[in-house]
């Protein structure tokens, strides 16, 4: 946005702030908040502090670096303020996990690693955020984010202390921090859509599982080396001959992968899931009901019947999507849901395919807000850059979608 575009969105901006920032003690501290803001809005091709100082009528680079990196001031009460709002007003039919990686130079910003990047599409040195998004059709923004810190740093005091990693913060799998992420987000009483994610969380059972036993329902890709069993594949108990413990139920057909549970007779149809810029978004799917039968599937279906030795051999029932497009000779993506299998295709077709949303997202929090121009190095001042960033994106996606949510109660 242009200087002029900017200083005339001002009214309308301070009422934001006053809201969302209402958790942040001092109204000067507030005022570098939305100095910060307008920064991030404003054209320009670098958004790290001292540019958007240099661009500012207003700016000044001391305060806002202090207000950056320094400040105390805690980003989760901002970032659950604007979670609360998006949700109220655009009504997110999903909730989008995924990560996003930030290539970096050098090794002292915090946790910063030789590690699979994104951005480049190859293992560099980087640092990766673990996010949450509520999306629509036509609106997202993200709700929640976690950095996530590397085992090389998990026990580094010395890279620890310098980056001001609070210490109860150590190793956690990116599944584990979605998973803390949606309860957080849960926590707020806000109603939890379907939950969407690509296969890098999809192909997690246990990621799966504990989706299932917190109540929520998700559609997440998965690979298509993941195996399972068929709807009609039955257990079977063993002749016991008497010595030992008495054999386990087990199924007389190996479980096999994904794609070989797709055949001839499977049924595809074509699905129309939205309007892309060349035209409507179609292709032909099919909805199947399959037994995932890895050793995390089988252990949960263990517990849940309260043991191995009460277990009756079943493993519970899933619905899979499967696309194949009219000019393919095989199916091209795979899906897994909790939902079940009556469930209009239509609809998980476009919860499966909502996930375009967060590409979204990330091209306009990168290039146009400035998520990975953050120049300091520290745990906090990390925290602070995304929060802020957020609140950039959620006054301008609410202005876009209804310039009325950001009218204050």
């Amino acid at each position: 946005m242009r200087l002029g575009e900017v200083e005339r969105l001002r009214g309308e901006l301070a009422e934001f702030v006053a809201d969302v920032f209402a958790s942040v003690p001092g109204r000067d501290q507030r005022r570098w908040g939305e100095c910060c803001l307008r920064g991030l809005m404003l054209d320009g091709r670098r958004k790290s502090i001292q540019p958007m100082a240099d661009r500012l009528p207003d700016g000044n680079m001391q305060a806002l670096q202090q207000f950056v990196n320094q400040s105390p001031w805690d980003p989760l009460p901002v970032r659950r303020q604007i979670a609360q709002r998006l949700c109220e007003a655009i009504r997110p039919e999903v909730w989008v996990v995924d990560d996003v990686s930030f290539p970096k130079c050098g090794t002292a910003s915090v946790g910063v690693a030789r590690q699979y990047c994104g951005a480049l599409g190859k293992r560099a040195n980087c640092q990766v955020a673990v996010s949450v998004h509520a999306a629509t059709d036509t609106a997202s923004c993200p709700l929640e984010w976690e950095l996530f810190l590397p085992e090389e740093w998990a026990h580094d005091d010395r890279r620890r202390q310098r980056a001001g990693i609070p210490e109860e913060v150590g190793y956690a799998s990116k599944t584990h921090l979605a998973l803390g992420l949606l309860d957080r987000l849960a926590a707020q009483q806000l109603q939890v859509p379907v939950i969407v994610a690509d296969a890098g969380y999809g192909r997690s059972v246990a990621f799966r599982l504990a989706l299932e036993e917190r109540g929520w329902s998700y559609v997440t890709a998965v690979y298509p080396k993941e195996i399972a069993r068929p709807v009609t594949a039955e257990p079977y108990q063993p002749a016991y001959g008497g010595l030992g413990p008495p054999p386990l139920p087990r199924y007389r057909e190996p479980a096999r992968p994904l794609h070989q549970l797709v055949d001839a007779d499977t049924c595809f149809e074509t699905v129309t899931w939205r309007q892309g810029s060349k035209g409507a978004m179609t292709s032909r799917f099919a909805v199947l009901q399959v037994r995932p039968s890895g050793k995390e599937a089988t252990h949960a279906a263990q517990e849940q019947a309260g043991g191995r030795s009460r277990w009756d051999g079943g493993l519970p029932l899933r619905t899979l999507l499967v696309e194949q497009p009219e000019e393919a000779d095989a199916p091209t993506g795979y899906w897994m849901s909790s939902l079940p299998a009556t469930t209009p295709i239509a609809d998980l077709v476009r919860w499966a395919k909502m996930r375009w949303r967060i590409e979204h997202d990330y091209r306009e929090l990168k290039h146009g807000l400035g998520l990975d121009h953050f120049e300091g190095r520290t745990w906090r001042g990390w925290h602070h850059h995304v929060t802020l960033v957020t609140a950039a994106q959620a006054f301008l996606t609410l202005r876009r979608y209804d310039p009325k949510a950001l009218t204050t109660a």
